[in-house]
């Protein structure tokens, strides 16, 4: 069977009549061909060759071009890939691919990056309490390490250990799906993490202050103490907004 999040894709956009030849986006909630590749797919491994689009439109009942319309889609999204002259391909979703869709998302509709900012500290607060009962030393040794880095006196440096220490938070739940989500978010909202890392850089206690934030997420997490970590996810994001707010007067 698949492993990896690539079947969350499900695109709430309008149906179409299946037998249609227009390429146009397909749906994957709500669509009987949409339907019928996903279970499809559920029956196979990531690398493995999918049958030929003829075969494959005749075993699951479908028009070949509303089926052409429907792996497209799955294509650009990464799900899938064509090797010329060999087949398609099942593969894993990467994050990038998600990002990618939330970028265009937050382009045609009214989604906004600071409303993402939200979304974000829950991800990160769940992943706090799980990598506290998990307690797998070597994600949490990358937590200290990023910490420990935090105190150069390079602005850069603070500002990659910073993008360290939350990707190393995330890994330490050992979710796969917190970590996929978080590395996906933390794409779209890169620009503006460093963005408001800017703003402090003049600060004569900057890396200081970055150590403060984080030390007790790293330090609940280290004891296993899920609530501790938690609250100190919220300490963490209050803080750091609280002291942009200053910043900006």
């Amino acid at each position: 069977m698949v492993r990896g999040p690539w079947w969350f894709w499900k695109v709430a956009v309008k149906s179409e009549d299946p037998g249609d030849a227009q390429p146009s986006p397909a749906v994957f909630a709500g669509d009987a061909v949409s339907a019928a590749v996903l279970e499809l797919l559920s029956g196979l491994s990531v690398g493995e060759k999918l049958p030929p689009e003829r075969t494959l439109a005749a075993d699951l009942g479908v028009s070949r071009p509303a089926l052409r319309d429907r792996l497209r889609l799955l294509e650009a999204l990464g799900v899938l890939r064509r090797r010329a002259g060999d087949g398609t391909y099942l593969q894993s979703l990467r994050p990038e691919s998600l990002t990618l869709a939330l970028n265009v998302a937050i382009q045609a509709s009214d989604l906004s990056r600071g409303a993402l900012h939200s979304v974000r500290v829950g991800l990160e607060r769940q992943a706090a309490r799980e990598a506290a009962l998990a307690a797998e030393p070597v994600p949490i040794a990358y937590m200290k390490r990023a910490l420990n880095a935090m105190a150069s006196a390079e602005h850069t440096a603070v500002d990659e250990a910073d993008i360290a220490f939350h990707q190393a938070l995330m890994r330490s739940s050992l979710n796969s799906s917190l970590v996929f989500f978080g590395e996906a978010l933390h794409g779209v909202l890169r620009q503006e993490i460093l963005g408001n890392r800017r703003i402090m850089h003049p600060l004569a206690d900057d890396s200081r202050l970055m150590i403060d934030l984080h030390e007790p997420i790293y330090a609940a997490v280290l004891a296993g103490d899920a609530e501790a970590a938690m609250r100190a996810v919220d300490g963490h994001f209050e803080g750091f907004d609280a002291l942009l707010r200053r910043l900006r007067g």
